[in-house]
């Protein structure tokens, strides 16, 4: 490990930790933040808070995005933490999160009357695909542009007329309408809006593109292109995975993406069916992969970083905020990691429901697979500003 040792970066996180904030717990959607002091936490800030550190001032920056009203982690606060954070060393990172933020464990109530601190984590990668911008019998899937009459929401936002549960829509003759769901779409509800980008060898790789929200492509002349998502049609997502468990068709025991995306192929006809139930649809554009050691722009508009890079419920968290995770997890030991909030998903839902990004490709993808467990979640949120005293305020007003 670079920088100080253990023993001498515990007694510096030590020193500048006092006990948990004495603030009274606040109600984050279906739980309650309760003050932890960090020093507590087992294992934190983990074996390289630097990585983390990197992350976060790429993230900090993320308000430029629109975010719901109603998220948790104040604007200005963070802002001053990420100004802070410009000058820190990564020697420093430990210290820096202690001294900057608040530590609140995320608590969810246990249907008994009681707390409980697991939540549930998931993982999630950059496919790598083959495909071609030209159609032809060995790639004849297309992969569709964001259609002109798409009209997405906001988090928090609605349309009138439009189910509150559905997240985008078009114009329609008697004002807003639901859009076209995935079998619609595939029966050509578009029409001339449907605009291939470039295509796939099969339906099975778009839907796994779909899920995973972006991907790089592989193309015939062997460069690549990296597919981004550009919006959805705002139907419900739902899981292919607890479909083909529930009909029997594979265990739950060993489902990997692997297994179930080969199982599919292999079924064709009963495959159109699970992948046609769920009705979500991801449209997409192209970019050039511009470092392949980062992941692709997730909804915070920075590049995401393998395994420090979590999707969180937008309508709850502030983009940017640091996130303990109170578990080992894939690629170490450690009893925690530190991370940071980048991105968001349709299906991560509630205060204590993670996404982990974890790298690109195949070894990625069955890491992602694999993981699917419970954790204990704990935010980070800045602490208030100082605000100047009266007699550092200008005399007179600014121009």
């Amino acid at each position: 490990m670079a920088g100080p040792s253990q023993p001498l970066l515990a007694g510096i996180v030590l020193s500048l930790v006092s006990c948990a904030p004495a603030a009274a717990q606040t109600r984050v959607g279906d739980a309650v933040l309760e003050p932890v002091a960090a020093s507590s936490l087992p294992g934190f800030p983990g074996t390289d808070a630097a990585p983390a550190l990197d992350h976060f001032r790429r993230s900090c920056a993320a308000d430029l995005v629109p975010v719901a009203a109603t998220v948790q982690g104040d604007h200005e606060a963070l802002a001053a933490a990420c100004r802070r954070a410009q000058d820190v060393a990564p020697e420093g990172a430990a210290a820096f999160f202690a001294e900057a933020f608040d530590a609140y464990r995320i608590l969810r109530a246990d249907g008994q009357g009681g707390q409980r601190k697991a939540g549930f984590l998931t993982g999630y990668f950059e496919p790598e695909l083959t495909g071609s911008l030209t159609p032809s019998a060995d790639f004849p899937t297309p992969v569709l542009a964001r259609p002109d009459d798409l009209v997405s929401l906001q988090p928090g936002e609605t349309l009138p007329g439009l189910d509150p549960a559905l997240r985008a829509g078009r114009r329609g003759a008697q004002g807003f309408e639901p859009y076209p769901d995935r079998a619609a779409i595939e029966d050509g509800a578009l029409g001339g809006r449907a605009r291939p980008l470039l295509y796939l060898r099969d339906p099975v790789d778009l839907f796994v593109l779909q899920v995973q929200g972006s991907g790089r492509v592989r193309l015939p002349d062997g460069g690549a292109v990296r597919v981004l998502y550009d919006g959805r049609n705002g139907r419900p997502y739902t899981s292919i995975g607890k479909r083909i468990v529930a009909e029997g068709h594979l265990p739950l025991e060993g489902l990997t993406l692997a297994r179930w995306t080969g199982w599919l192929r292999a079924n064709p006809e009963t495959a159109r069916r699970l992948m046609r139930a769920n009705a979500s649809y991801i449209f997409f554009r192209l970019s050039p992969v511009a470092d392949p050691g980062l992941g692709p722009p997730g909804a915070a508009g920075v590049p995401l970083v393998p395994g420090r890079s979590l999707a969180v419920d937008a309508t709850l968290w502030r983009y940017g905020l640091p996130f303990w995770l109170e578990g080992p997890l894939p690629g170490g030991t450690a009893p925690g990691r530190l991370v940071v909030a980048a991105d968001t998903g349709s299906a991560i839902v509630g205060p204590a429901r993670g996404d982990l990004y974890l790298g690109t490709g195949e070894a990625a993808g069955v890491a992602a697979g694999n993981l699917r467990d419970a954790v204990g979640f704990v935010v980070f949120l800045p602490k208030p500003s100082p605000k100047p005293s009266s007699d550092t305020q200008p005399k007179s007003p600014r121009p």
